[in-house]
């Protein structure tokens, strides 16, 4: 497996796969290698060479990565400065416990995050890969490096690549480093939670809190074997007092705020994952969330839910009949984007059917940064 050390070695790889026209699939520490298509006989091109943070700059709360640094490891030293990226992917640890709390070492990489656009709890505050990248330098298939926005938040110079390739899963080109804006960790943090069984007080209940003035860090749910969850997570030296004002709003069952919260949150970030079942993503409304419990009721799946962005996770159990339940779910869903993430293999096609203009535009895009189609060629929605 080729492992580039630099960016120049890199980009003199990817011009030599392109003149040889070999698909290329850029693999970061393979914690999401069955998401999405893929190419028979890629060359699978390894980032781990690429593992240093470049810059990290206290002041401005901004920091440079290579492509292959493990998120803990990049969380463990912006720690030291009480700072961290509020990614919080599944497999990455958390970015928004408190400065005590342990960093999970997990091997999930920067490139890895960026290029499936994954996120966790905090993107209810801080939004989500795409709105955390200032800057972003990418390898093209003819060998060309590029390099878009910089190193400060306020830059507005060059096209905004890092939203473009945030989620492209790899098909557009290689992620070789990119500038993220970081945020402060808090000193403290609590969790105002409370249950129930009934998927429409669950949402009357996320619909509330959205509009509470208390600002959250974290608004989730949570669906298991018939019982629902709200969590909503405060942070800084006012979090349990928010926490407990929080629980007054909160017409559940079971209401409590809870101080030593990281394992509540661990387990929202776990559900986002299925080592041996599949893992469907919803991408909706916030209203939606009743109909997503329903459908994962019905095809044995648990939920963890971005409950007021109208982002859902459905992780279903391994079976026979695994494949003909996440069909069911995404008919059920229907018309709402449904991506098979974790399982894709297992399942069929993961990508929802694009519209034909949307498709049109992603085809154009393709030629442009992939004009030798090397990239994961046929990985993308609608075969792209």
């Amino acid at each position: 497996m080729p492992r580039p050390e630099t960016v120049e070695e890199a980009a003199a790889l990817v011009r030599e796969l392109g003149r040889s026209e070999r698909a290329v699939r850029p693999v970061g520490a393979g914690t999401k290698l069955d998401w999405g298509g893929d190419a028979d006989g890629a060359v699978e091109l390894e980032t781990g060479g690429l593992s240093r943070i470049l810059e990290h700059n206290v002041g401005d709360f901004t920091a440079v990565l290579e492509a292959g640094v493990p998120i803990s490891e990049a969380q463990a030293q912006f720690g030291e400065a009480g700072q961290s990226i509020a990614w919080e992917s599944p497999l990455a640890g958390g970015g928004g416990g408190p400065r005590n709390a342990a960093v999970e070492a997990e091997p999930a990489t920067v490139g890895g995050m960026v290029a499936t656009a994954d996120s966790g709890p905090l993107r209810h505050r801080f939004g989500g890969v795409r709105d955390l990248v200032v800057g972003i330098t990418v390898v093209l298939s003819d060998g060309t490096v590029a390099k878009a926005g910089g190193k400060v938040i306020k830059n507005v110079a060059g096209y905004d690549l890092g939203k473009l390739f945030a989620g492209s899963f790899g098909t557009l080109g290689l992620i070789a480093s990119v500038a993220v804006r970081l945020h402060p960790v808090p000193d403290e943090t609590a969790t105002a939670t409370g249950t129930t069984d009934d998927p429409d007080r669950l949402l009357r209940v996320v619909l509330e809190l959205s509009r509470h003035p208390l600002e959250a860090a974290c608004l989730d749910a949570a669906w298991d074997d018939g019982a629902g969850r709200v969590l909503v997570r405060f942070g800084g030296a006012a979090a349990t007092r928010q926490a407990h004002t929080a629980t007054g709003v909160m017409d559940l069952e079971g209401v409590e705020a809870v101080e030593d919260d990281n394992a509540l949150w661990q387990s929202q970030r776990a559900g986002q994952r299925s080592a041996d079942g599949a893992v469907l993503k919803v991408s909706g409304r916030p209203t939606d969330l009743p109909s997503v419990v329903r459908a994962a009721q019905a095809g044995r799946a648990t939920v963890v839910s971005r409950a007021a962005l109208g982002l859902s996770w459905l992780a279903f159990a391994p079976g026979d009949d695994l494949a003909e339940r996440v069909v069911t779910a995404r008919q059920a869903l229907s018309p709402r984007a449904c991506t098979v993430l974790d399982g894709a293999t297992r399942v069929g096609d993961a990508w929802p059917e694009p519209d034909p203009g949307a498709l049109a535009v992603m085809q154009r895009i393709k030629a442009r940064f992939d004009p030798a189609r090397i990239f994961r060629p046929g990985a993308f929605v609608g075969g792209i």
